[in-house]
């Protein structure tokens, strides 16, 4: 039998590629826009601007305070220690709810996937009080918790609560039978099973619950302040708003309201983004 010949080895010498310019030779500017921050930051300046331009055209500081007597309002909200306590006594409070609200969702959905009757626990619990708004529950707070701040805590539960549990159920309904499958071989079930298995699996969509559950238990907040005003002698982020509405210092409510923006902003990009990049995007679970 004759051998199969051997093709012999050879090199191809590729030239390089001049047509597509590369990153470093693109323009200062393109390169610079290419930046999200960069790009958002251009957004905020042009809102700040069209803000200014339209509070100077209305001319009426009790309507509508020009950006610039915002920003100073705010500066001295914040350099004579006011806004900083005020914010404070917020997130106090803000934390313990969201915290005893992300607790009670884990604990709801672990025992809607593992059995039967918590699936209609959830299922009925969810479409009884999800469409209820947080804010309509404070009388009932105030009367079965009195003036404190619990009753601020109860209504922050309710606010993160469903949304979180629907979306990690609908994460943990994602999973694939074969994860699962995996999961058992191993010996896992019950609250094993989620913490190893399911949890990972779904975490994308458990991230996206925590965020839409901040963000409802942030701006509940605010509500429950400007009507239920201080509790324990102290007032919070919106109680400040809500006096300075009273008294008429419009520049002072636009600055309540901007450092609510501002907190917002800095926990979803501090906070959420960096947790995302760290575990989903990382693991190439999302783009």
């Amino acid at each position: 039998m004759t051998p199969t010949p051997v093709r012999q080895e050879y090199e191809v010498q590729l030239e390089p590629l001049l047509s597509v310019p590369l990153e470093r030779n693109l323009p200062l500017a393109q390169r610079l826009w290419q930046h999200g921050w960069l790009r958002k930051a251009v957004i905020l300046v042009v809102i700040a601007v069209l803000w200014e331009a339209i509070a100077r055209y209305q001319g009426n500081d009790l309507l509508l305070p020009t950006f610039l007597q915002t920003a100073a309002a705010l500066w001295d909200g914040l350099i004579s220690g006011e806004l900083p306590a005020k914010v404070g006594v917020s997130l106090v409070i803000l934390l313990k709810g969201y915290l005893l609200g992300i607790v009670l969702a884990f604990g709801l959905t672990s025992l809607a996937v593992s059995t039967q009757l918590g699936r209609d626990l959830l299922g009925t619990l969810t479409s009884m009080f999800n469409p209820l708004p947080a804010i309509a529950l404070l009388p009932l707070a105030l009367l079965w918790f009195g003036l404190g701040d619990n009753s601020l805590i109860f209504v922050l539960v309710h606010s993160v609560l469903w949304a979180l549990a629907l979306n990690t159920y609908a994460g943990f309904l994602g999973v694939s039978e074969t994860l699962r499958m995996a999961g058992r071989n191993y010996g896992l079930k019950g609250l094993r099973l989620v913490l190893h298995i399911l949890v990972p699996a779904a975490l994308p969509s458990i991230l996206s619950g925590l965020k839409i559950g901040w963000a409802f238990a942030w701006r509940t907040l605010i509500a429950a302040e400007l009507v239920f005003g201080a509790s324990s002698g102290k007032g919070g982020l919106g109680w400040y708003i809500f006096q300075n509405r009273n008294e008429l210092y419009t520049d002072k409510v636009f600055a309540g309201l901007a450092v609510v923006i501002l907190i917002g902003l800095l926990v979803e990009g501090l906070v959420f983004n960096t947790l995302e990049r760290l575990t989903v995007r990382r693991w190439g679970m999302q783009r």
